[in-house]
């Protein structure tokens, strides 16, 4: 994602250039540090979500609400910026940069909570505050990355970030920031009291015991927890944002490499048929639309998905065209089936079309094994990803159609210029 947001900024800045009016100058130079900081302050005195305008339409009017609804709740100023990062930008990349100017520019004590538009992970500092504790935060913001999927985009782990943070049932906090001592002494719920009494009580003999326990509890460790104790909570992976942005970028560049190929190969051996008639005239069409859409999406994609809408219509270009090659030798071609509707990137779909349902919608879609079975467990399937979620919550032809699985001709689509829309 980080990709598509830092290509949109340039195609903003070029269109921007290109309509100045004659004798104009363009400011050649990029903003400072501080005055990047100062725009994003400024902004947020008026609404206290800033997403950076790169984004456009990319996160849904519904998410934005979601945030400001479950920050509201708090009680206490929070500031939530979403923008993209790179290296070469006013912020060096770093969300802490950002944080500190951006702090020392708007000059309100709140919870400044910032999210590189590539990642879901939120990074926080709370100025002037003492009624949150900076440890608390931190154990909320792992747990709001656990509650949410891998695939969910940074507002949505943000609004839970948010909610867990108005949970009444979490411990109160005293006026210095530190939290309240419990009534049952420790996080296991055991009286410390009446701990301390049984322990004085306790003979030679018992302790004995005692030891022998501990013991045999040490070489059982990690098996299953203790009656009346918690078990272990082990933090889960989860892969730096920067690493993973360096692999979605190799993913992207290899995707790119393989479709250029495919699409000069199919080229050449489209314009080596030979005139044909009937069905064979018919699948050579479908081949040369599908193949001249391929090729109008990948010179104008901006991301993963429009590379992988190229790769769907092309695998289509192919298809037809050996079902053009096999009317023109008289033979028949086993059916191929479709790529998985989720992620087609995930290879061909298994099965029978599989119905899914939802608020009343059923659609029936060609799904890979894996996601199959996701389903049936009642979890989200490994969807290819958009700008805030599954791709498919985005409202371009790739999410309506689930990459050409509902509804007309992905190729005649694309023809119209609604790839673009």
């Amino acid at each position: 994602m980080k990709a598509r947001y830092a290509l949109t900024v340039l195609v903003t800045l070029l269109v921007s250039l290109t309509a100045l009016p004659a004798g104009a100058v363009p400011r050649a130079d990029p903003p400072t540090p501080a005055e990047r900081a100062t725009e994003i302050a400024t902004a947020l005195t008026k609404d206290p979500l800033y997403i950076d305008p790169a984004y456009g339409a990319a996160v849904p009017a519904n998410l934005r609400a979601d945030v400001k609804t479950k920050a509201t709740a708090l009680g206490y100023p929070v500031f939530t910026i979403v923008l993209p990062l790179t290296p070469s930008d006013a912020f060096e990349g770093k969300e802490r940069n950002v944080l500190t100017l951006v702090m020392d520019a708007l000059r309100k004590p709140g919870l400044y909570v910032v999210v590189d538009g590539g990642s879901r992970f939120p990074w926080f500092e709370a100025k002037d505050l003492p009624q949150v504790d900076e440890k608390q935060l931190r154990q909320l913001r792992e747990r709001a990355l656990d509650d949410t999927s891998y695939d969910a985009g940074p507002t949505e782990v943000i609004s839970r970030f948010y909610a867990l943070l108005a949970n009444p049932k979490l411990p109160a906090l005293n006026p210095d920031g530190k939290r309240k001592a419990s009534r049952s002494g420790d996080d296991y719920g055991v009286d410390a009291g009446s701990g301390g009494k049984v322990a004085l009580g306790i003979g030679g003999g018992v302790l004995l015991l005692i030891l022998l326990g501990l013991v045999i509890g040490l070489r059982r460790r990690g098996e299953r927890p203790r009656r009346g104790e918690r078990p272990r909570r082990e933090k889960a992976f989860s892969i730096p944002p920067h690493v993973a942005a360096t692999v979605a970028a190799e993913r992207r560049r290899k995707l790119t490499k393989e479709t250029t190929t495919e699409l000069t190969e199919l080229g050449s051996q489209l314009a080596a048929l030979p005139a044909a008639s009937g069905d064979g005239l018919r699948h050579q069409q479908s081949a040369l639309d599908a193949h001249h859409a391929a090729g109008r999406v990948l010179d104008s994609s901006e991301d993963l998905v429009d590379l992988v809408g190229a790769m769907v219509l092309l695998d289509k270009a192919r298809r037809e065209y050996d079902l053009a090659v096999a009317a023109a030798n008289g033979r028949k071609v086993d059916d191929v089936a479709p790529l998985c509707a989720f992620n087609p990137l995930h290879g061909r779909s298994s099965g029978r079309p599989t119905q899914v349902k939802d608020d009343g919608t059923t659609l029936t879609l060609p799904l890979c094994a894996e996601c199959r079975q996701a389903l049936k467990r009642g979890t989200a399937p490994g969807s290819l990803p958009g700008d805030d979620g599954p791709y498919w919550h985005g409202d371009d032809l790739w999410a309506r159609t689930f990459f050409g699985s509902l509804g007309e001709d992905l190729a005649t689509a694309v023809g119209r210029g609604e790839h673009r829309s």
